[in-house]
């Protein structure tokens, strides 16, 4: 998933509500990031809890995105097989046409989701194998445990 924003409450990202991904996390609500920097010998996990985010936010990145990529949201079924290009160029055709000379509005089959922490770790590469390992831990009254962990 491509992170578009991160905040106190957590990190969102937008979706076709239909796909694979979205399906899967509306079964199972839980999920995990991985920020991984080879270069600088470090890593951050984050896992937690997803939720739709709301509405209006919704709308508001929906709203921000050039036009063209709102008209392709409309046409696009994501991750469905698709027969060959020419019917994606066909259904685009079609959502410009119906969108012609107004806002392209949010297609209801499209959203964001919000992973809320409950776990964040930090890894720090060392020589040897003897990495840095520090957990955070959400507790239910919303304050972070540290735990420094084995490598």
């Amino acid at each position: 998933m491509l992170v578009k924003r991160a905040d106190h409450r957590g990190f969102v990202f937008y979706t076709n509500l239909r796909s694979p991904k979205a399906r899967s996390l509306r079964r199972a609500p839980r999920a995990a990031l991985t920020f991984y920097w080879p270069s600088l010998g470090r890593q951050v996990r984050v896992q937690g809890t997803v939720m739709p985010v709301s509405g209006a936010e919704a709308d508001a990145y929906f709203a921000s995105r050039p036009r063209l990529t709102q008209l392709g949201a409309w046409a696009s079924d994501q991750s469905a097989p698709l027969e060959s290009r020419a019917v994606l160029t066909r259904r685009l055709a079609a959502a410009r046409a119906r969108f012609a000379r107004r806002p392209v509005p949010r297609p209801p089959f499209w959203s964001g989701l919000r992973l809320i922490p409950t776990a964040i770790e930090f890894w720090q590469e060392r020589p040897h194998r003897l990495h840095d390992r520090f957990l955070y831990t959400r507790t239910r009254a919303g304050r972070w445990t540290i735990s420094r962990r084995y490598p």
